[in-house]
Order: C-alpha cells, then structure tokens, then sequence
C-alpha cells in the first residue's frame, strides 16, 4: 500500500460530512464530491460551524480551523477523485446507489487506492465483488456525530488484504479514532448487537409494558447508558432501523430480526425521529 496522502469523500451527507470534517481536521487534503452543489454548500457550512465549536471549546485555534477548511476541494465532478489513493463512499445506505457509486470509483481511482465503504450494514464482500480490487476494498464505519465519536469499525470483507486492513487501521489512529477489526457479517457488531436492542425497546412500548420515557430511564440509570434506546432510535432515524432491521433478518434468514410492527407503522406515519420533528418523541423543527 501506497502512503496515503490524498482522501476522497463522496456523500455530503451528515456522514460524509462528519468523516471530510475529521481528514482534513487531520492534516489531509481532501476532495468531497456529491451529485447537486447545494448538498456541497450545506456541508462546508455544516463543517465550518462545528470546526468552530472545536475552537470555542478549546480543541482547536481559529488558524486550524481556518487551515482545515482550506483542505477541502468540494466538486460535483467524480472524474477529479482520480488524485486520491483513498475514496470512503458516504452515500446513503441503498445497495443499488452504492453500487453504483462504487462501481464508477473503482473506474477513476488509481489501481493501488483503497475503495472503504461507510455502510452500517451492507456486506463489503459483496460491495469488493463490484470491483476489480477486491482485496483493496474494506469497510470504514464511522459513528455519528463523526468528529466526537472515537469508534472507527474496520471491516474486512472476504478478500480484503492484511495490508488494505493495516493501512486503514493506523490512517484511523491518525485521525484520533480507535479502529476496532470486525470481519464482515450482517450488521457488523454494533448494529447486530444495537439494533435489536431498540427493536426490542419498542416491542415494550407497543405492548404497554412501559413508555418510552420509562424504558429510556430504566437504560440511562440502570445500565449507565449515555441515552436510552428509544432517544438514540429517534436520533439515528426510525426508518433506518427499520431498514438495518431488514438487512438482519434478510441476511441471518432469522425471524427474530423482523422489525417491530410499531417502527414499522411510525415509518408509515412519517414520525421518522428527530430529523422529522416527531418519533418516539416530539422536537421542535
């Protein structure tokens, strides 16, 4: 593996975003591309506010923040990714458009750049078999929001190579982050683990066992939780757990995976979570 010295960020996205925010914070030149300009515009605005959160807390000095947004090059052409020898796909978390995405980096990147997928849970053995390098495709999930958060999950696919793992797990330890190696399975470990947590929290709810607030309660003050299942549910997006869900169960052929049938009905209604004003709980928009 090559040094890596010039990343490639496609998906402006909260996400995307997140991870453009933390490479160039680190020191990297950075290329974050998406399909729509305006997507673009929000994100710089986005990282150029929470570089300046860092900075009103003390992390960083308005020069950094200053030298951190000057490392980044945002273009709606793919074609200019060439220059990177590293490309994390941020796009949303649909099979076919990351597909599609993945598909078109492996044609413009340089034969020896690392293709990482930020998928919480869609197979990387699948995603390297879209490409012509397998072996230098891996998974680099980030956790969000991306600049607090210090887990990086590195998730080898069947044909990823001992130097594509090695590689990313010490660029992850240069952007302050702690790798943790994961082989891939659906879900990975956090969202095989988390998400039938929350499932489960919302089978009590729909059942009258408890609500939200009480389940939530139990979690923070009895297991010492940060946030209760259902506040975290309405912070990742009610419709994503339901679709993680979904790739559980498809993916194990396992009915204890099927998704409650009250995230189902809210998915219906639209109560999406906190970024549609109403889930589990109410926010103001």
């Amino acid at each position: 593996m090559g040094d890596i010295q010039t990343v490639a960020v496609v998906g402006a996205g909260t996400m995307g975003s997140g991870i453009a925010h933390v490479f160039a914070r680190s020191g990297f030149p950075v290329i974050l591309c998406d399909v729509e300009q305006r997507f673009l515009d929000r994100a710089l605005a986005s990282i150029h506010t929470n570089l300046g959160r860092e900075a009103a807390k003390g992390k960083l000095t308005e020069a950094d923040v200053e030298q951190s947004l000057s490392r980044i090059t945002a273009t709606v052409d793919m074609e200019s990714l060439s220059v990177a020898q590293l490309a994390v796909e941020a796009a949303p978390e649909r099979l076919e458009l990351k597909s599609e995405v993945f598909r078109a980096l492996d044609r413009i990147l340089p034969s020896a750049a690392i293709l990482a997928t930020n998928t919480s849970s869609i197979s990387i053995t699948k995603m390297a078999a879209l490409t012509k390098r397998p072996a230098q495709v891996i998974g680099m999930h980030f956790f969000n929001p991306v600049p607090v958060m210090a887990l990086v999950e590195v998730v080898r696919g069947m044909a990823t190579s001992d130097p594509t793992f090695a590689a990313v797990r010490d660029l992850s330890v240069k952007l302050g982050k702690t790798p943790v190696e994961v082989n891939d399975a659906p879900g990975f470990v956090s969202n095989r683990v988390l998400m039938p947590l929350i499932n489960e929290a919302a089978f009590a709810v729909m059942e009258g066992v408890a609500t939200p607030e009480a389940v939530d309660q139990v979690f923070k003050l009895g297991m010492a939780h940060p946030m209760g299942p259902l506040t975290l549910a309405d912070f990742i997006g009610i419709d994503v757990c339901v679709d993680i869900m979904r790739v559980l169960q498809e993916g194990f052929g396992d009915p204890k995976y099927r998704p409650c049938p009250l995230l189902v009905r809210m998915v219906d209604a639209g109560w999406l979570g906190r970024k549609s004003g109403r889930g589990f709980y109410t926010y103001e928009k």
